[in-house]
């Protein structure tokens, strides 16, 4: 039952890792977005969408591009969404905070509607999650180290690739050093001839994509290709798992998996009634609250948000 537990966990942790990394992203550049449910959707939708049509015109002859296609427009779909944000925040001044939850709204909105078009006959890419869920050969060899560690589908290691990536290239890179100067100070930046709007428009953009491969993830790998209307759930607790581990991607890594064991804990305890399963889910959330509390008493610059998140910078202003 432990390995079987550990093994969930850190399957489900991959939809946790992208929605955090990429809302990492996003926040090193000073904006607070609280689209990221809405984004999951519309990214999941996307690629349902192209997993459908990728079906009835090929079907299964090429099983690379199953993953690969939906993948791609995925990403995309989120960029779009992160490019329509940035829009609103940097190019027309919008408040960031009243932007993200209207992207939410719309965002679950629009995956609906996108999904209802092709709700009858969603089996159909239930026969393409096989694909996603393909674990190493050698996995069933290696005893309880295969099945915790190497049982899981292509986009559980992939997450775990974009994290320390974006590890490097936050804290190792000249791109890193220029976006984290853009959320602490955007005028400093901008007074040493870094273009502060390119980068928000950047980072927004890629944090956006990378945050929508999760909601791809959570329906084709997890729910194994039945829609399932959870990631508004999921998405939220990814912005909290931004606070958890401190804006560090690579801690998201065990962060998310902390994360994936609270969320379905209350499927391994036996005798215990819907209003406890519920509270028991709420852990994660109360786990953030604990450490915000904790980091905010110890006041350390290390643990703090970027100093300029939240809020629009305009040059006329310095």
């Amino acid at each position: 039952m432990i390995v079987g537990f550990l093994s969930s966990a850190i399957r489900l942790s991959a939809t946790f890792l992208y929605g955090s990394t990429g809302e990492i992203i996003t926040e090193k550049s000073g904006h607070l977005n609280l689209g990221v449910p809405g984004i999951m959707s519309v990214g999941a939708a996307l690629g349902c969408l192209c997993e459908y049509y990728l079906l009835k015109s090929i079907g299964t002859s090429v099983p690379f591009l199953l993953i690969l296609l939906p993948l791609l427009v995925t990403f995309a779909g989120g960029a779009l969404m992160g490019l329509l944000y940035s829009f609103l925040t940097v190019s027309l001044r919008a408040n960031q905070n009243v932007t993200g939850l209207a992207m939410t709204t719309f965002g679950v909105g629009l995956a609906g509607y996108l999904i209802n078009s092709i709700k009858a006959q969603m089996a159909i890419i239930t026969r393409a999650s096989k694909y996603y869920t393909t674990l190493f050969p050698f996995a069933d060899k290696l005893g309880w180290f295969g099945e915790i560690f190497l049982s899981h589908g292509i986009l559980v290691y992939l997450a775990i690739a974009v994290a320390i990536v974006a590890q490097i290239v936050l804290n190792k890179t000249r791109i890193g050093l220029n976006l984290r100067a853009v959320g602490e100070n955007p005028a400093t930046a901008d007074a040493v001839g870094i273009n502060v709007t390119l980068y928000r428009y950047a980072a927004t953009c890629i944090g956006c994509g990378i945050s929508s491969i999760g909601g791809l993830f959570c329906i084709m790998d997890y729910m194994g290709g039945n829609w399932e209307y959870i990631l508004e759930v999921f998405g939220w607790l990814s912005i909290a798992l931004v606070i958890f581990t401190l804006w560090r991607p690579a801690l998201s890594i065990l962060g998310s998996i902390i994360f994936g064991a609270l969320y379905i804990a209350s499927s391994y305890i036996s005798g215990i009634t819907f209003a406890q399963i519920e509270l028991i889910r709420m852990l994660p959330y109360v786990v953030t609250i604990v450490v915000l509390i904790i980091t905010s008493i110890i006041n350390s610059r290390e643990t703090q948000p970027p100093a300029n998140l939240g809020l629009n910078y305009f040059r006329e202003d310095r």
